[in-house]
């Protein structure tokens, strides 16, 4: 519990941090783009790779597999519960709050927090949980917003995803056993240990730009219980159930309880979708991310 409460205070400071940036106008809003793209296409890439070089053994191939099926029976489940939990919302709003179900900010900051929670065992079982999601947002979440889906597309930015790539060399580097020199995972490893202080540096930047009396919305608070209560219950309750190990439970509940993904406002404008309101759902269940996910790691760990 002790090591629980000093990685909140942690990640509490480090957020701290990146809202006092954007307070004091360190750094402008172009910066949030340019950290996000730093993280997502480089130093998360290094710390997957490198979270395969280091783990202790800590994880089986059944656990893999686990925690492979847990994430496809969550993206099944996400998607028809976004189709049906707001029925007498306008077509824009149910875009934004389908999508919302599917795809979550577990790539971003899921990692940073299992890796946290459960070292980096937790971040080799997110690498995995992670696929399934990323061939739903390109595919079924593309679809809700323009009606169309482009399998071929979908198969390449999925295979040519940075994270994915890491994912495969490291299970690949891992499984086969096969050296890999200091003179390259030294620097690996150094890049990779930024994951988590750029991550909540960045959510920092974010809530700093709050304007709490036009945030609160009746349909976001909704969409904020399913998203951050109701859907990681669900999932803790089938892991229970059916007796997966405490690890694959414990990395799939906190990804499960992660925000909407930032991604969500990106296609709402894109398809002129009610940007707004996206904006919103997404600020507000990050903001209140927070504290549901240092609840969940209470109940978890």
């Amino acid at each position: 519990m002790g090591k629980l409460w000093s990685l909140e205070f942690n990640i509490f400071a480090m957020i701290a941090v990146g809202f006092l940036i954007r307070k004091i106008r360190l750094l402008g809003k172009e910066a949030e783009r340019v950290i996000t793209d730093l993280v997502l296409y480089v130093v998360l890439p290094c710390n997957i790779f490198n979270s395969f070089l280091t783990s202790s053994g800590g994880v089986t191939a059944g656990e893999y597999l686990a925690v492979l099926l847990v994430s496809i029976g969550i993206q099944l489940l996400s998607l028809m519960y976004g189709k049906f939990a707001f029925p007498h919302e306008t077509r824009d709003r149910r875009c934004n709050l389908a999508y919302g179900m599917i795809c979550s900010n577990a790539g971003f900051l899921g990692n940073a927090i299992t890796e946290g929670v459960f070292g980096p065992e937790g971040l080799l079982l997110t690498s995995i949980y992670l696929i399934p999601q990323r061939i739903m947002m390109w595919s079924e979440g593309l679809a809700i917003y323009s009606g169309v889906s482009d399998r071929r597309a979908t198969i390449r930015k999925v295979l040519t995803h940075p994270c994915v790539i890491a994912c495969f060399l490291g299970l690949l580097v891992m499984s086969l056993k096969l050296p890999v020199p200091a003179l390259i995972q030294n620097p690996i490893q150094s890049i990779g240990r930024c994951n988590t202080p750029l991550t909540m540096m960045m959510i920092g930047m974010i809530l700093s730009e709050i304007d709490l009396k036009h945030l609160v919305d009746l349909t976001i608070v909704r969409f904020t219980v399913h998203r951050l209560v109701l859907m990681p219950l669900i999932v803790w309750l089938v892991c229970r159930l059916l007796g997966i190990s405490h690890q694959v439970t414990g990395v799939s509940v906190l990804l499960a309880a992660m925000p909407a993904g930032a991604t969500t406002t990106m296609l709402s404008a894109k398809y002129n979708r009610d940007p707004q309101f996206a904006t919103k759902m997404v600020i507000f269940t990050t903001l209140c991310s927070i504290p549901a996910i240092f609840i969940w790691s209470m109940l978890l760990v």
